[in-house]
């Protein structure tokens, strides 16, 4: 890999976390990949070999290839075998306090000059930067699901970031093949402030009886061409995420345009989160 950054941590072993370290592993770094249990570290390593192996089934990815990206992974429950990254991208729950006493135990741990970036979706970076002594090294790097896939990094500069901390992470990031757009620091930012409140009130369609869940999705696949409707799409981040990005909205805008969707809580309150519990607005496999 091209760029000065070949050591780099990732704390998070889920499905954003796991999707990072796959990246960064296929572009030549070497990766600590850091969780709290081992069998979250387990499964983590398996969607990675998962997704490996799906390349491979299409030729995409040689035998030799597959096996250098999972050797370049290093599993651990140790935060200290992150001290030596040059790079430490934090990928935990969605919540301002643990991601702050994240950033807060890696300015003890990493060199002064390594970077630390979130990849937080909605919570502003200017106020998790401020968790660090040197927030000038605070960065959002947001990416999307899949991460391997997905072409956009949204880069988020906090208020105190550094120019040359912001020119090194989009250095890097066309360094792993992916296009960098750089944004200042917002609720939500760009992405998830337009997509998030759209699927908001395609989950209000529902909920007041203008459609079904299937007609939404058709009438926007077929009506403005989206390659996915909002709610399967709602589905595939999950309902609680979607929950999570609403409320940190109205809560930073203090607006009442982003209150999510009574729908949308009661789905939460109910466990139908989508894809990963099987059920969200559409049924998915056997759970």
């Amino acid at each position: 890999m091209s760029g000065k950054i070949s050591r780099v941590g990732v704390i998070g072993a889920g499905t954003m976390g796991n999707g990072i370290a796959q990246l960064f592993a296929s572009a030549g770094c070497n990766v600590v990949l850091r969780d709290l249990k081992p069998e979250f570290l387990d499964r983590g390593m398996a969607a990675i070999t998962s997704s490996l192996d799906r390349l491979a089934s299409k030729g995409k990815l040689s035998a030799d290839k597959h096996a250098a990206i999972l050797s370049h992974i290093r599993p651990t429950t140790d935060l200290a075998d992150l001290a030596d990254c040059q790079m430490v991208i934090e990928a935990v729950l969605e919540n301002y306090d643990i991601k702050a006493g994240v950033i807060h135990e890696l300015d003890k741990l990493c060199a002064e000059d390594a970077i630390i970036a979130t990849n937080t979706s909605s919570i502003s970076v200017t106020k998790l930067a401020a968790a660090s002594k040197n927030p000038s090294r605070v960065i959002g790097m947001h990416f999307f699901n899949p991460v391997p896939l997905m072409q956009l990094v949204e880069i988020i500069r906090a208020m105190q970031t550094s120019d040359s901390v912001c020119d090194t992470v989009v250095e890097l990031t066309a360094s792993l093949g992916k296009t960098a757009h750089v944004s200042k620091d917002s609720y939500g930012f760009v992405v998830n402030r337009v997509l998030v409140p759209m699927i908001n009130e395609a989950i209000n369609c529902v909920h007041e009886g203008v459609a079904s869940a299937a007609d939404v999705d058709e009438m926007m696949k077929l009506g403005a061409n989206h390659p996915m409707g909002p709610l399967s799409l709602a589905d595939l981040i999950g309902l609680d995420v979607v929950l999570n990005i609403m409320q940190t909205l109205q809560a930073g805008f203090d607006d009442p345009k982003y209150r999510p969707s009574p729908l949308l809580k009661q789905m939460c309150d109910a466990g139908y989160l989508g894809r990963k519990t099987g059920r969200g607005f559409f049924v998915y496999g056997k759970r």
